[in-house]
């Protein structure tokens, strides 16, 4: 008789905005992903290297389950909540306490005082793909421009060889005795 495999608990990590939750779930690989969205929850299953994962979520606040969105990248699945009221939450779950597998994600983590100012830190939303129509595609979205990485493109210009004008007026080196 075959036994039922339990399903694994991935590691979220989150951050928000006024207006916003980003979450990120951290399974590299992930197929067969499915999430749903409630007034205040996310349901979350897929499957990496074999193993089923799993995660459900009751948020705090209430969310807008029909104008969330997610996209899932070669190593996580990006997760873009809006909240149902505007301002910022002391904490994500309804669940009291520290629970092991949620952890702020300071990546994208933008104080209040700091996101009048228009920093997004780190947000991107064409990293989401419009509610997962294209969640189940294959590859690794986004890079398809590194092609080998000739020239490095996005440095700036810089090329190896070129010389930097602050070394000139280095002194030679002495010999050792």
């Amino acid at each position: 008789m075959a036994q039922q495999q339990q399903a694994l608990t991935p590691q979220v990590l989150w951050a928000q905005r006024k207006d916003r939750v980003l979450l990120t779930i951290n399974l590299a690989g992930v197929t067969k992903e499915q999430l749903t969205f409630g007034s205040n929850t996310l349901a979350f299953s897929g499957t990496a290297q074999d193993k089923q994962y799993a995660v459900n979520l009751e948020f705090l606040h209430d969310i807008v389950p029909e104008e969330c969105r997610w996209g899932c990248h070669g190593r996580d699945v990006k997760v873009n909540l809006i909240k149902k009221e505007e301002g910022h939450w002391e904490r994500l779950l309804k669940t009291e306490g520290k629970v092991w597998f949620v952890k702020a994600d300071w990546n994208r983590w933008v104080d209040e005082d700091e996101e009048e100012e228009g920093n997004e830190g780190g947000f991107d939303p064409s990293e989401l793909n419009m509610g997962g129509m294209m969640g189940g595609m294959g590859g690794m979205g986004g890079m398809g421009g590194m092609g080998g990485m000739g020239g490095m493109g996005g440095m700036g210009g810089f090329q190896p060889g070129d010389d930097d004008d602050d070394d000139d007026d280095m002194p030679p080196l002495e010999e050792a005795q």
